[in-house]
């Protein structure tokens, strides 16, 4: 996992956008990010670690998702368009990385990060948690494959609320998602 300031140069959205400023895991955990390293290895002990963790965060079920062009078809593109829209979720979103890479994006709330993006850079054996509320995006690399494990604490869902949406701000995800990240600094 790497973190930083998205450079905002207009670009392919699977590039890097390194701006040279990195984001400290400190600065993610403020944020209300959870990230975890599980190497996936031959012996399936990375199995018993996420069975653990999924126990202690209280998440019941579980699906596998893999984003390729081939797997997609003519959707990709749109579908990757949709994960790329900034977007919020009432729920925790999390994913655990089996295979591939990608980046997730997430929006600064607090200065100097204030409404700036930072990348989050993911791939193989890592798990990242994003809580209700923040707002953020999705993409695979210029490799264009990853396959994520989801964990869920109820019934497999993912509704994402646009924030180009007018009502998105006033959801409670949203508001409490503000007080916990104020409550935390």
């Amino acid at each position: 996992m790497k973190a930083y300031v998205y450079d905002d140069i207009p670009g392919d959205q699977r590039l890097p956008h390194d701006s040279g400023n990195p984001i400290s895991l400190k600065t993610l955990s403020e944020l209300g990010v959870i990230y975890k390293e599980i190497p996936i290895k031959e012996d399936k002990k990375w199995e018993d670690e996420i069975n653990s963790f999924s126990k202690e965060r209280g998440y019941k079920n579980r699906d596998q998702i893999t984003v390729t062009p081939e797997g997609l078809g003519e959707a990709y593109e749109d579908k990757i368009k949709s994960f790329f829209d900034e977007h919020l979720h009432e729920d925790e979103e999390i994913r655990y990385i089996l295979s591939g890479s990608g980046y997730f994006d997430i929006r600064g709330v607090n200065e100097p990060y204030n409404e700036r993006w930072i990348r989050i850079s993911l791939s193989k054996g890592d798990l990242i948690v994003l809580p209700a509320g923040i707002y953020h995006r999705f993409t695979v690399d210029s490799n264009n494959t990853i396959t994520a494990m989801r964990l869920f604490q109820d019934e497999p869902k993912w509704t994402p609320h646009s924030r180009s949406l007018p009502d998105t701000d006033e959801r409670i995800a949203r508001e409490e998602y503000l007080q916990q990240v104020k409550n935390s600094n």
